[in-house]
Order: structure tokens, then sequence, then C-alpha cells
């Protein structure tokens, strides 16, 4: 678990993105892909909106994902098995780098066919909670062709990250603009914020 940890932890100090190619399991992403398609055929996503409670919007010229929120109180063995992990992580990265990370969000973000997600900052300008934002992949067998790359703006370095299974992506939600590009396929994965204050 650790060996994951640190590789998140040692390539964001080197290049301001932690990419760790397995911080998931594949069957736990498989498991958290399988229950997302289930919520989105029960019809239980909801179009995403831009902003906060404070301010929210919708406007599809903007993203045009669909979302579902983890949350404990579902107490579904799957979300749960991906909460353990955030657990682990957060406590390894407060201890090994004091980040006080006191809490986190996240959603389910399914991207159809033809969808996109234009550039932005995660965080909030009426907000500071956001710290750090983890973006973790459950697509299989996902090609160049596919689209989808997550877009990350960088002065002399941009990155485009292909969103493979069991890949998950870690950068500082109020330093780096970036963009989810046009899919070409179905796009799964968990996306979320962790929080301090």
């Amino acid at each position: 678990m650790e060996t994951s940890f640190e590789s998140l932890i040692n390539s964001y100090i080197t290049n301001k993105v932690g990419i760790s190619e397995d911080f998931l399991s594949k069957e736990l992403c498989q498991n958290l892909a399988i229950h997302l398609l289930q919520l989105n055929a029960a019809d239980l996503l909801k179009n995403a909106s831009i902003g906060n409670e404070l301010k929210t919007v919708q406007n599809n010229l903007i993203r045009s994902d669909k979302i579902h929120w983890l949350d404990k109180s579902h107490n579904n063995e799957f979300e749960n098995a991906f909460f353990v992990k955030i657990d682990a992580f957060v406590a390894y990265l407060n201890q090994s780098c004091y980040t006080n990370i006191s809490g986190y969000e996240f959603h389910y973000s399914l991207y159809e066919k033809g969808s996109f997600y234009k550039p932005h900052f995660d965080q909030f300008e009426n907000d500071k909670q956001r710290q750090f934002s983890m973006v973790s992949y459950l697509n299989p067998n996902w090609q160049p062709q596919d689209g989808g790359e997550l877009h990350i703006y960088q002065k002399n370095n941009n990155q485009m990250i292909s969103p493979t299974e069991s890949k998950t992506v870690f950068f500082k939600s109020d330093e780096l603009k970036h963009e989810v590009l046009v899919t070409n396929e179905q796009r799964l994965s968990v996306t979320g914020w962790l929080k301090r204050g």
C-alpha cells in the first residue's frame, strides 16, 4: 500500500502532478465501475454543475459529465473499500508531508461519448478548503484513440494523462488549470478533493 502512496507523493514533488498506476486494485476498479453503471441505469446520476453550494450553475458548454456523490452512509461495500484506501492515504500524507488534511469529498464521474470539461481550477474563489485533487480511473482497455485525456497545464510541462484503469492522479487544487478532453468512449472515474479547514 505504501508503495503506491510514495509513487503519488514522489511524482507530485517532482512534477507537481502525482501519478500512481496501481493506487486502486483492478478488482476494486471493476466493482466501482459496475456500481457506477448500475447507478446510471437507475437514473441516479445528475448533470454536473460548476461552482459550489453558494453559487452553482449547469453549463453544458463548460462541462457535460454526470456525477453521483460517494457517502459512507450508503454503506456500499465498494465505496467503503475506496474510503478505507483514502483514509490510509490521508493518514500517510499527513504524517509524511504535514499537510493537515482533515476531510475529503468524492463523486463518481461519467463522461458519455462526446463529453468534456473545459479548462478550470478545482479550488473555489469563495471557499479555500480544497487542497488536493484526486482522480482514480475505472476504464479497462482504454486506447489512445478513445480520447478523454486529462490535460494539465503547466508553464513548461503540459501533461496529457490517459484515463486508464487503476491509475490515480494527484495535484494541488489551486495551482494547476486542467481539462478533460472530448471522450470518444464512455469514461468512468472517481473524482474528489482532500480538504482542510
